[in-house]
């Protein structure tokens, strides 16, 4: 586990609700269960402040850091994506949002908006086209910071053997990670119970959120209409949510103890 991804997990799932600040000492007591030490933590802190995550903040308990309002947005949504299943989706229209544009020139630059699309639920029909079963959050903003030229459409498919959606996603792929993440996460949660300290459920926790998290880069989230039967992220989508919800009350009380250490 990556520190700097530790620590998107960290505000978005415990300190985002706590007004979204901490004490550098904090930070650090609360990803040492997870196996990342004190320097991995400073670095990943100070490379978010760089990047516009983070800012530096005097609080009662020390020096600490706080989301920016571009983090809170960011968090925000994939709060929403991450505890999806409760809430329920909204009936698909049946239109797909459409992007054209010129793809960056520099690898670097190119990669990061591939990966951005990809969060906001966009697949790839060809490097200069994108879709998506319903508008992105934020998608002009982003495109714009990208200094990509760019068009968007609203399309829907009206004629032809319906290939768009398994050209844009792997399907296949994504339905075989959600089965591996059900069973590589079993062992994790299955021993925790009530006899178990707070510290472990929270580390046993920590783990489960950070692994569902992957895919907000590689699920789209498609209508039902648009997935086999029997799709695979149905049971994993409530497999998480059984073991986040029982395991939430002891990570919150690990977390509440630390922050005021």
């Amino acid at each position: 586990m990556q520190a700097r991804s530790a620590l998107f997990d960290l505000y978005g799932d415990h300190l985002r609700p706590r007004g979204g600040r901490a004490a550098v000492a904090a930070l650090v007591r609360l990803l040492a269960p997870l196996g990342i030490a004190a320097p991995a933590v400073r670095t990943a802190v100070s490379r978010m402040v760089r990047q516009g995550w983070l800012q530096p903040l005097r609080l009662p308990t020390g020096p600490g850091y706080g989301i920016t309002p571009k983090a809170a947005r960011r968090l925000d949504a994939a709060g929403a994506r991450i505890y999806r299943t409760p809430k329920g989706d909204a009936a698909w229209d049946g239109r797909f949002d459409l992007i054209t544009l010129d793809p960056p020139q520099h690898r670097g630059a190119r990669a990061k908006l591939v990966a951005n699309l990809g969060f906001l639920g966009y697949g790839a029909i060809d490097p200069s086209t994108w879709i998506a079963p319903r508008p992105g959050e934020g998608v002009d903003a982003l495109l714009a910071e990208a200094g990509v030229r760019f068009d968007r459409f609203s399309a829907s498919h009206v004629a032809g053997g319906g290939s768009l959606v398994t050209r844009a996603w792997d399907l296949d792929e994504i339905g075989a990670a959600y089965q591996d993440f059900v069973a590589r996460l079993t062992p994790v949660v299955a021993g925790i119970g009530p006899g178990t300290d707070d510290e472990q459920a929270y580390a046993a926790r920590f783990t489960l959120v950070h692994a569902w998290r992957a895919f907000l880069f590689r699920d789209p989230q498609l209508p039902p209409e648009l997935l086999p039967q029997h799709w695979p992220g149905t049971a994993a989508a409530a497999f998480f949510d059984r073991h986040a919800g029982r395991l939430r009350p002891a990570a919150d009380r690990y977390v509440d103890q630390c922050l005021h250490s």
